[in-house]
């Protein structure tokens, strides 16, 4: 007589799948949004049923979020939502300008007309929310704009790795932008990359958005030596 337990059918496991990625999008989410604050301990038993779900697709989010550092599992110890302190700034943010360098420099070489279109819509967007001093909407703005850039450039390896790393840098609850002057200098980044990319200017892209990138870490540490001061 087999007495092993039975095997979950094909539909179950699917179903399961579901309910496990649909959690990883919402702690995602609550961890971007701070609602899930960094450092802070996950009670598994009271997340599950404020999911909604069971501890079993819970488990899987939370290994799928470990793995891109969003959270991290203690043996022992339980699971805690990640801290992004200096020191990994200083060590993510030089990787991201030569990446995002790679973007912009492929997105000057292969950008059309329609493309430019919808980039100077976007960059009209950053305008007229930097003369707002709307920060919060300028920044929503500026991820869709780099998003366009890697969607132009074509890259899906780019893509993946910038992604990560992108999560991973909204952990900081430090905002560049907010520091006196840092909106406008962006701004003025954002008028050069966009001449580079009407020129098809390759190399131009590539070096004016590592030294965006570069100028965002140089704002977050300043920021960062007031807060502690």
């Amino acid at each position: 007589m087999n007495t092993s337990a039975p095997q979950p059918t094909r539909s179950t496991a699917l179903n399961r799948s579901s309910l496990s990625q649909q959690a990883v999008e919402e702690l995602r989410r609550r961890i971007a949004g701070n609602d899930l604050a960094p450092g802070q301990r996950l009670d598994e038993a009271a997340l599950a049923g404020d999911l909604g779900i069971s501890r079993t697709p819970l488990r899987e989010a939370l290994k799928v979020l470990s793995a891109e550092g969003l959270v991290e599992i203690r043996p022992r110890r339980g699971c805690y939502v990640a801290e992004i302190v200096p020191a990994d700034l200083e060590e993510i943010f030089p990787i991201m300008a030569l990446l995002e360098g790679e973007v912009a420099r492929e997105a000057a070489l292969r950008v059309s007309a329609a493309d430019l279109k919808r980039l100077d819509q976007l960059h009209a967007s950053l305008e007229r929310h930097a003369a707002d001093g709307d920060v919060d909407r300028y920044y929503e703005v500026n991820y869709v704009f780099h998003d366009a850039l890697q969607g132009i450039a074509g890259n899906r390896w780019l893509q993946h790795v910038i992604g990560d790393l992108r999560k991973l840098l909204k952990l900081s609850r430090h905002r560049s932008l907010r520091l006196e002057g840092r909106l406008e200098e962006s701004l003025g980044e954002h008028r050069a990359l966009m001449q580079a990319l009407h020129q098809r200017d390759g190399d131009g892209a590539e070096r004016i958005m590592k030294g965006h990138l570069l100028a965002q870490l140089a704002a977050l540490q300043r920021l960062m030596r007031g807060l502690s001061a």
